[in-house]
């Protein structure tokens, strides 16, 4: 599991298949965070940016057809945005930022969804990055049947969501592959199919070791 570093703030990002409840914990750790004096920011991929949200409209929206590689170099134009406007500069300030999504979600769904190079999409993330990875990785995992059966439940749908099973398993197979090849060191796997609180409670194991308590209120 990543260490403390002095002098810049860790990047925690959180992924997961369709369905896996990341909103729903990323509020929850939110809340802990602020109740106890933690500034830490909160952000998410595609987004965080002006012209992030503005792609995120395009690349989600299930009435447009966009071809696998244009879908990536949209994400990819995104992330480019977002770590030089906003998660560089405030790991550089000291600062903790938990994202929702980031290169992690490029080789899942791109990579192993879609069927883009892995190379490829490694090379490109790590270009649009400045080679910047994430400390630590919290995989909400679960099952497609049952993450698209709870998606089936919200008010809208986007182009993800709107995929084929098949599709899905592709995804969560290109998860599951990046936590066991990192062994343990960068990543967690939490079963998102637990009680809600079980998963709250897991998540701040997993992530609390990397907030010292002199950061209170920094």
């Amino acid at each position: 599991m990543a260490s403390r570093r002095e002098g810049r703030g860790h990047l925690v990002v959180f992924e997961g298949p369709e369905g896996a409840g990341k909103s729903t914990q990323l509020v929850a750790l939110s809340a802990r965070l602020s109740a106890a004096g933690y500034d830490t920011l909160f952000t998410r991929e595609p987004g965080g940016t002006p012209a992030g949200e503005a792609i995120r409209r395009v690349v989600l929206d299930p009435t447009l057809r966009v071809d696998p590689l244009p879908e990536f170099l949209l994400y990819s134009a995104a992330r480019a945005q977002h770590v030089a406007d906003v998660i560089a500069p405030a790991l550089a300030a000291g600062r903790d930022v938990v994202c929702d999504r980031f290169t992690a979600a490029s080789v899942a769904y791109q990579g192993y969804g879609r069927g883009l190079d892995l190379g490829f999409v490694a090379e490109l993330n790590a270009r649009v990055t400045g080679g910047l990875e994430a400390d630590l990785t919290v995989l909400l995992d679960i099952d497609p049947v049952a993450g698209l059966a709870r998606a089936s439940g919200r008010a809208a749908h986007d182009r993800l969501e709107a995929a084929g099973l098949a599709f899905h398993r592709r995804v969560r197979s290109g998860f599951i592959a990046q936590a066991e090849a990192d062994g343990g060191r960068r990543w967690v796997r939490i079963d998102a199919d637990a009680a809600e609180t079980a998963v709250t409670e897991a998540v701040w194991r997993a992530v609390s070791p990397l907030l010292a308590p002199g950061e209170v209120g920094r």
